[in-house]
């Protein structure tokens, strides 16, 4: 078993998911604003280590995505982030794209940049503890898009990304998300994510890169969030898996799904459908943000001080998350 295949698997595994942290300070500083707490760099720092101190993280948390900013701080502990995160099992892992622009060619679409100088940066986060990266393409769902060019564009950054981040013994995390915005039905939204999952492996395939030592974080299949159509839990489960299972090569270790604007308890009911459901050898695991945070940047914000609250709220929602990864969730567990 190849170092990079092992790394993935030490992440995905048993029922462990990815706490995704990797807010820029833009973002952040919107979340904290929205919960009426300051955001300078220690408010920050103070949050995600109360996260990362907290109990859940043997048990349920196999990596955390960090920013730019926070791979490089220091814990009031005197420890680095990638220490105090390593020091509870978990791996580090940093997202390395500079973000999506206009796609010159397509003014409507974005394809995410970020390969000028990419290598060396990889070596800087190498050193400083990371094992693991990412990088998110964007695409949008409308009469008119994606148009060939966005898919064709991003699939070969994100291959690019994925051969560089493999040469520097680090695990590429292959992020093409189907944006949930608009009024499209489920099965547009299948295949939309169909045709991009697929080229993006053409694109990985012609750049060498090792599927073995990779990780996908895709959509799940959804109808837009401004759509009419209501569709079950046990439908979202099905398309979901239909699309992966013929979609993305079995060499993949596992997929760790993005949240993608879905509430706290929805992305946890679908993602505890579809391994009831899984039929395929993939891990099927969680890669949340919003999805794994919420509920505790909210109590936070009433006291920052209270870290064991903050962490009891946040353990709980990493443990649901935890059995939805193994298809142990039911409804009923949340209010214990």
């Amino acid at each position: 078993m190849s170092e990079l295949h092992e790394i993935a698997l030490k992440i995905l595994s048993k029922g462990k998911g990815i706490l995704a942290a990797d807010e820029s300070t833009s973002t952040m500083t919107k979340r904290l604003d929205s919960v009426n707490v300051i955001s300078d760099e220690n408010n920050r720092l103070l949050f995600r280590q109360t996260l990362f101190s907290s109990s859940s993280m043997k048990d349920c948390i196999g990596g955390v995505i960090l920013y730019d900013e926070t791979i490089r701080q220091t814990t009031s502990n005197g420890e680095t982030i990638p220490e105090l995160i390593h020091s509870n099992g978990s791996l580090t892992g940093i997202k390395v794209d500079t973000g999506a622009k206009i796609l010159a060619g397509s003014k409507e679409e974005k394809v995410t940049e970020g390969l000028d100088g990419l290598r060396e940066r990889l070596k800087d986060y190498y050193k400083l503890g990371a094992r693991f990266t990412k990088w998110r393409g964007v695409y949008s769902i409308s009469d008119k898009y994606p148009s060939k060019l966005s898919i064709s564009a991003n699939a070969h950054a994100l291959a690019r990304y994925a051969a560089l981040v493999q040469e520097s013994g680090m695990v590429p995390i292959i992020e093409p998300e189907v944006l949930m915005n608009g009024n499209h039905s489920a099965k547009d939204c299948l295949n939309i994510t169909s045709e991009v999952i697929k080229k993006c492996y053409e694109e990985l395939e012609l750049n060498n890169v090792d599927l073995k030592g990779t990780i996908l974080k895709p959509n799940m299949i959804l109808p837009g969030e401004n759509s009419n159509e209501k569709i079950s839990n046990e439908e979202i489960a099905e398309l979901t898996l239909d699309c992966l299972k013929n979609n993305v090569p079995s060499s993949v270790p596992g997929i760790a799904f993005l949240s993608g604007g879905q509430s706290e308890i929805e992305a946890t009911t679908n993602l505890n459908q579809i391994n009831i459901k899984n039929n395929t050898g993939f891990i099927m695991t969680y890669s949340y943000g919003r999805a794994l945070q919420q509920s505790a940047l909210k109590f936070w914000s009433k006291d920052i001080n209270n870290i064991n609250g903050t962490q009891e709220v946040f353990d709980h929602r990493a443990k649901m998350c935890t059995l939805a990864a193994q298809g142990k969730w039911s409804e009923n567990l949340e209010n214990l």
